[in-house]
């Protein structure tokens, strides 16, 4: 009963770990990231009921779940042998093309939800300019964040802490 649980605590530990190496060296992922966290912002200021809210949670976790996915994908088929390269390089471009049809639909729910409500989110910049200037400034960490972002696997270590070879 006790190796059950443990094994069980230690699949939370491995996902957490596999989230930890996206944000660590997928772009694409921290990128979205930074996304989610505007819609949030977008979604706070447009005063959504709590269905459309967990129709924008549902769309963030999805999207960030098919480029967990879409990572995964890439790193199993890597460095196929010679004969599969090919069906390794589809498989990559499908998993891509997948990442890409959810975030398509998540941007077309975001647009149903938000371009509706744009005049409440433009009066509570007006109300509050600081939002505005904090959002325009949070653009320059995200930046950083996203594109010069430097993980640990660059120096040499693996997400896990060990010394690659």
């Amino acid at each position: 009963m006790k190796s059950e649980i443990k094994r069980f605590g230690r699949g939370f530990v491995y996902a957490w770990n596999g989230i930890r190496a996206a944000v660590q060296e997928e772009r694409n992922f921290r990128f979205h990231l930074c996304a989610a966290c505007y819609v949030v912002v977008f979604s706070v200021l447009a005063q959504l009921s709590a269905v459309e809210w967990a129709l924008i949670a549902l769309c963030i976790v999805a999207v960030l779940g098919m480029e967990l996915m879409n990572s995964a994908v890439e790193r199993a088929v890597d460095k196929p042998d010679t004969t599969h390269w090919w069906s390794a390089g589809a498989a990559k471009d499908m998993a891509a093309g997948a990442v890409l049809v959810v975030a398509l639909g998540a941007l077309v729910v975001g647009g149903c939800l938000l371009v509706p409500r744009l005049d409440r989110i433009t009066q509570a910049f007006l109300d509050a300019p600081m939002i505005g200037g904090i959002c325009l400034f949070a653009l320059i960490p995200a930046y950083f964040f996203i594109f010069r972002y430097h993980s640990a696997t660059q120096k040499g270590e693996t997400t896990n802490g060990k010394t690659n070879s």
